[in-house]
């Protein structure tokens, strides 16, 4: 659904911006500049609102949040509510996911949320999914050994299909669940998820932890890194 247009859009993001980072690729390796005390940089693609964000930060004050956000209107609810809250360690960028690697070092983010993720279902559409191979290896570029990936949605076809994506880029699942809060609320909801909630629909949930890459995925080169015309101009791992 499209989100309608916010009045004063410009004004009300210009009051933010000591939380906008314009140019993230200029921040590569430096992400800790932002917040020298934080014991870890934590990795939120697709923020919304920043109900989640915001919370999540706010529970965790020692760790620095970066959230990334196609849409300003929904970036900027998300930017007056950590403002508002007065939270300090949270930074919001509107970028491509796909660019993850121009704009973090390697290993320097320690954690990635993919929360409700747009689930592309046509499968002509399935290198749009946040969690195709070609995603898992570009957050493979970024997260450290151990690192990981925690992934929520709704859609059980995409959770299920993503489950099978996941070790294919070397990423070891734990705690999966495909209706997290059976037993009573479980964790920080996003707005989505509330509503969600409320309406009975159960909720998928697991996490992915960067190991070793398999074999047969040693040659992956990322299709954005390759030239026009020509040959790969290199690899991975």
């Amino acid at each position: 659904m499209r989100m309608r247009k916010k009045p004063n859009l410009a004004p009300r993001m210009e009051r933010c911006a000591a939380m906008l980072i314009p140019d993230p690729a200029s921040m590569r390796g430096h992400w800790k500049d932002e917040m020298p005390e934080a014991r870890e940089i934590r990795l939120e693609i697709g923020c919304g609102k920043g109900r989640f964000t915001v919370e999540t930060a706010a529970a965790e004050p020692d760790v620095l949040f970066v959230a990334i956000e196609r849409v300003a209107d929904a970036m900027v609810i998300a930017m007056e509510r950590a403002n508002e809250q007065g939270i300090a360690n949270v930074r919001f960028i509107d970028a491509d996911a796909e660019r993850l690697p121009a704009y973090f070092a390697p290993g320097e983010v320690s954690r990635i949320y993919l929360n409700f993720s747009d689930p592309w279902p046509s499968n002509r559409h399935a290198k749009r999914r946040l969690t195709h191979t070609d995603f898992l290896m570009r957050y493979r570029q970024i997260l450290p050994e151990k690192g990981e990936i925690h992934m929520k949605t709704d859609n059980q076809d995409l959770f299920e299909w993503s489950l099978f994506q996941f070790p294919k880029a070397g990423f070891r699942l734990e705690q999966v669940t495909r209706d997290l809060h059976r037993d009573g609320v479980c964790g920080i909801m996003t707005d989505y998820e509330e509503k969600f909630h409320h309406q009975g629909m159960p909720i998928c949930r697991c996490v992915a932890v960067r190991e070793a890459l398999p074999a047969e995925m040693a040659g992956w080169i990322d299709p954005l890194d390759k030239p026009r015309g020509g040959q790969p101009s290199g690899g991975e791992d």
